[in-house]
């Protein structure tokens, strides 16, 4: 009986130190943990402080996503030999002077896709990688301050695609307005006097026009997070038939130094381009804007991202 007590009051003895030894522990790094917050928060201030001072502003990011497969007498499919892959990568990069009495940003985005499908059952079939999604934007505002927030603007905007059909069409805005800045990594662009010149050999679809141009654009880094989110926008004064709307959104996450994980995804509206594509599928049904579908266009991008 002794022994069974004896014993009882051991493992009693050893459970109490373990408790106060995880106790102290926690609050040691609960205390840590303080400590780091405090540190973190004040590298923030001096970062902000760092970001306001005049002079340029340079970086990018980007993500690469890919994948490859090959099949031998794999019945469960239609194609039970085939090799197939995907391969992409997107560019999000920026270049910016920022001064007292004014600023010159400039931009470039860009994400392209290639996708490959070779049946080897199939002589006659394309076993190349064939590109899909093929996103290119370049852009240039220059802008002098007549306010704390706001500037009197100047834009230069292109956008077409690279790997297929470049410059077929291509779209160059250039316009003049106002810039406004209500807060940090925000840029509103609101030019009411703008040509968007559009480059094509269907003449009979594509057509240049004046109009509006707004965009909003916001670029942020916190932490381990870089994301950037861009919504640009013509509207015309001759037609809404040759108006058009663009959003691409990038985000990533460095998990080892400056690799880790990203995802983009983008949305279009443009009739001229919905009405050129149902044209070349089958020019019968489909004689002008009205007998077309103006559907919504999307891409996205998934895979490991890297910070330059």
């Amino acid at each position: 009986m002794k022994k069974l007590l004896f014993f009882a009051v051991l493992c009693l003895s050893i459970s109490m130190v373990n408790a106060q030894t995880k106790e102290e522990l926690q609050a040691k790094k609960s205390e840590k943990q303080a400590e780091a917050d405090a540190a973190q928060a004040e590298a923030d201030k001096l970062q902000a402080q760092i970001d306001a001072l005049p002079g340029w502003r340079v970086g990018a990011f980007g993500t690469i996503g890919g994948s490859l497969s090959g099949f031998n007498n794999w019945y469960a499919q239609g194609a039970p030999n085939n090799n197939s892959g995907n391969i992409g990568f997107t560019v999000n990069a920026y270049a910016n002077l920022i001064q007292e009495k004014f600023f010159w940003r400039n931009a470039l985005t860009t994400n392209l896709n290639w996708v490959k499908l070779d049946n080897k059952d199939v002589d006659t079939d394309n076993d190349s990688f064939e590109p899909t999604t093929d996103v290119f934007n370049i852009s240039s505002l220059y802008g002098r301050n007549i306010a704390k927030n706001l500037a009197a603007s100047a834009l230069l905007e292109y956008r077409t695609t690279l790997l297929d059909n470049f410059n077929d069409p291509g779209y160059l805005d250039l316009g003049v307005g106002a810039t406004w800045t209500p807060i940090t990594n925000l840029v509103v662009v609101i030019h009411p006097l703008n040509y968007n010149f559009v480059f094509a050999d269907n003449d009979a679809v594509f057509d240049s026009s004046m109009g509006a141009k707004i965009v909003a654009d916001y670029s942020r880094q916190i932490g381990a997070i870089n994301f950037k989110t861009n919504f640009s926008t013509f509207q015309s004064y001759k037609s809404g038939d040759l108006s058009n709307w663009t959003w691409t959104n990038s985000f990533s996450y460095t998990l080892w130094k400056m690799i880790g994980v990203g995802f983009d995804f983008g949305l279009r509206s443009n009739k001229q381009e919905a009405l050129n594509f149902a044209l070349a599928q089958d020019p019968a049904t489909a004689t002008g804007f009205d007998d077309v579908d103006n559907d919504l266009q999307s891409y996205w991008t998934f895979g490991l991202s890297y910070k330059f």
